[in-house]
């Protein structure tokens, strides 16, 4: 390129870059915008109305900023499965597929929300948790979190949530992290996002599996019976094998090792025929008391605590069967909160009904046209009766010359479900007398309340992790003024979280919000500081991942049988039968791929070797005796094995013999996750320590990092 040519395309380039720099907000179209932060409503609690050109006009160009990857959730696993309705709904929902006994069949795409499609598995972030239920009244989306709160209250501020938790512009970076400056100056100024970052500085952040996660619906939704009647609901999914985590130098770890780790365990324990189950529960808030409760159950920032309104069982959901092809399944299926059923409707929740237009508007997009719904894995299984036609990638052939209605020609056809008798989708009346304001309800202007309940419900040692969290992702976090603004957050959830956060990066907490929150908090709530009201409860066990070991379950635990030559194959033997007796899973791993001679003669090919996997992807650890520990002595690759393993608080056995390899290694000291067999101990020992997922005590005992 001649260097005239050069600085014409310089000049060509300036001429399209923009400053910001005190210029008004406007529209696409340069129509100055007065509110940035409020979709337009029928009164402040009211729903969203379609006139809102301002939202759509944003919202519509966030939809089409990524092609061809999500913009959001770019990076996710799927699975297919079926739902059993086990108990009767019937005084709720005319919903078909929650009627007891039913079977229905589902599709579920799990994911990561900040990371482009090539990004790991294991950040922290918010995990999607999304479940299209094929119904023989119509699919139905069930599109959640695994966290039941959201950062903002308001749709209009999520494309600026996503702007801020992405790679920075001007670098794009980092990936798939919000430690960085722009996410923390946008949360720092929205204190309603307090909550969900305190939940996304917690170890819910971090699962240890897919399969080992809760989900939520998030938003309040309504359940509608035959006689017209709702019912706000709001939705759960429950993990059979428990909740559990990794620990953040794990993740970090296990990033670096297998980025593939969470959508390796699905895939290989579907595979296997160890097929994760969810419980289906819900909270069911009758009309009259919409208004019950210290909090807006309309507000997305805002959970129900169970200890106030109890989550009953509904059914089971059993994932069974992989994709065939992970881009016609896992990555074309369209998920769409708008995508209902007959006894199922929406709240007045304003991220809620603003999430009907994106969601939509963004697979529109994504998947090039309006018949992204002819995809077989989009397909309902009743098929599709309409007069829509033509449009980028039809795939139906629609008969005859009829493509229109009201028609006399094609027989009325296809008619209104009405006519015959029959009853189709029926939105829940409720009377709407307000004004079109774009304003935000009172109801909605506790901020902390909720983040306060959150922590005080965490363990010592979760708490510790948050403090820990908090004080990773702040620390990279460039501005001075960024990071006391969002410890003066903190400081209005508890002071000394803040007072550890701060002393951990240099700086003492303010004691209030600066003048610069205030003022985006005052556009919303002009009276901001308003006197909450008293909390329901001040603590939730169910908000904790802490469980009690008696109710735990090793299923599906990775078992690494630490060997070398000369193993005693009873040892290997008697530990494996009893492990596999509870559902975990034993694999050996030694020097090298290949053969492997056993003590008493005999061996046994080997698939996996300490080059080939590391101990974060163990959830525990046992070495057998025999000559093998002399080998082994000599092998830094198996002290690195132990030692991580006893620095992330997991299980370790040891055979009589392989005390040495302890002695030799940087354990020390006795707990109950530490298994001696010369000290009396058993397999049975080294199953209850598994139990407890995490040995706690070792962590707050001997500071090990987490």
């Amino acid at each position: 390129m001649a260097a005239s040519d050069e600085n014409k395309k310089i000049e060509q380039m300036n001429k399209s870059l923009i400053d910001n720099t005190n210029q008004r907000l406007t529209t696409n179209d340069g129509v100055f915008i007065t509110d940035n932060n409020n979709t337009l409503k029928a009164g402040d609690r009211g729903p969203s109305l379609l006139e809102d050109f301002i939202y759509q006009d944003k919202m519509a160009h966030f939809d089409r900023e990524r092609i061809p990857e999500r913009v959001v959730h770019a990076r996710g696993s799927g699975a297919h499965g079926v739902f059993e309705a086990t108990a009767d709904m019937s005084a709720y929902t005319r919903a078909a597929f929650l009627k007891k006994g039913t079977k229905t069949p589902l599709f579920v795409r799990f994911s990561t929300v900040a990371g482009f499609k090539g990004s790991t598995d294991l950040a922290r972030d918010v995990r999607g948790f999304s479940v299209k239920f094929y119904t023989e009244e119509g699919n139905y989306d069930l599109v959640g979190n695994n966290i039941p709160v959201f950062f903002v209250q308001d749709a209009m501020n999520f494309p600026d949530l996503v702007h801020a938790v992405k790679p920075e512009p001007n670098n794009e970076m980092p990936q798939a992290a919000s430690a960085h400056d722009t996410f923390w100056d946008f949360v720092s100024l929205m204190p309603e996002s307090a909550h969900m970052v305190m939940w996304a500085m917690s170890d819910r952040a971090i699962p240890r599996s897919l399969r080992m996660m809760e989900g939520f619906g998030v938003h309040t939704f309504k359940f509608v019976n035959a006689a017209g009647k709702g019912t706000f609901v709001k939705f759960h999914w429950k993990p059979k094998l428990g909740v559990h985590q990794v620990a953040w130098n794990e993740a970090q770890k296990i990033s670096g090792f297998d980025a593939d780790f969470h959508r390796r365990d699905l895939w290989e324990n579907i595979d296997k025929g160890n097929f994760p189950q969810w419980d289906l529960g819900v909270q069911l808030i009758p009309e009259e008391d919409e208004f019950r409760y210290s909090f807006d159950i309309l507000d997305p920032t805002k959970l129900i605590p169970e200890e106030v309104v109890p989550v009953q069982i509904i059914g089971t959901m059993t994932l069974n069967r992989n994709p065939e092809n992970f881009f016609a399944e896992t990555e074309q299926i369209a998920f769409d909160p708008g995508r209902l059923v007959p006894g199922i409707d929406f709240s007045n929740d304003p991220l809620l009904q603003g999430r009907v237009f994106s969601y939509a508007d963004t697979q529109n997009y994504r998947l090039g046209g309006p018949n992204f719904h002819e995809l077989p894995i989009n397909r309902s299984v009743n098929g599709k009766h309409n007069n829509q036609k033509d449009g980028t990638g039809r795939q139906d052939i629609l008969k005859g010359n009829v493509s229109y209605f009201p028609n006399s020609l094609g027989g009325g056809c296809p008619y209104h479900a009405m006519l015959k008798g029959e009853k189709g989708f029926e939105s829940h009346q409720e009377k709407i007398d307000a004004s079109k304001v774009r304003k935000r309800s009172t109801s909605f202007a506790d901020h902390f309340t909720q983040a306060r309940l959150f922590f005080n419900s965490q363990s010592p040692e979760e708490q510790e992790h948050i403090v820990n969290a908090y004080s990773f992702e702040l620390s990279k976090v460039k501005s001075v003024d960024i990071r006391t603004r969002e410890l003066a957050i903190l400081h209005q959830i508890d002071p000394k979280l803040a007072a550890k956060v701060g002393s951990n990066i240099g700086l003492t907490p303010p004691t209030s919000l600066d003048e610069l929150t205030l003022q985006f908090v005052r556009h919303n709530h002009p009276d901001y500081p308003i006197e909450p009201k008293d909390p329901e409860v001040k603590k939730s066990k169910a908000l904790s991942m802490k469980q009690d070991p008696s109710k735990g379950t090793i299923k599906t635990r990775k078992v690494a049988f630490l060997v070398a030559d000369g193993v005693d194959m009873n040892k290997v033997e008697h530990y494996k039968k009893a492990l596999e007796a509870e559902g975990a899973e034993a694999v050996l791993i030694a020097p090298n791929v290949g053969k492997l001679k056993y003590k008493q003669g005999g061996s046994e090919e080997i698939q996996f070797s300490f080059l080939t996997e590391a101990s974060v992807c163990y959830d525990a650890f046992y070495t057998p005796e025999g000559d093998s520990v002399n080998i082994l002595s000599d092998l830094p690759e198996y002290f690195q094995f132990i030692n991580e393993g006893f620095r992330h608080c997991k299980a370790l056995a040891f055979a009589k013999g392989a005390e040495s390899l302890v002695e030799a290694s940087y354990i020390k000291g006795k707990d109950a996750g530490l298994i001696l067999e010369s000290d009396g101990q058993s397999v049975t020992d080294f199953i209850k320590a598994m139990k407890q997922h995490r040995i706690w005590e070792r962590e707050s005992a001997r500071k090990v990092p987490s």
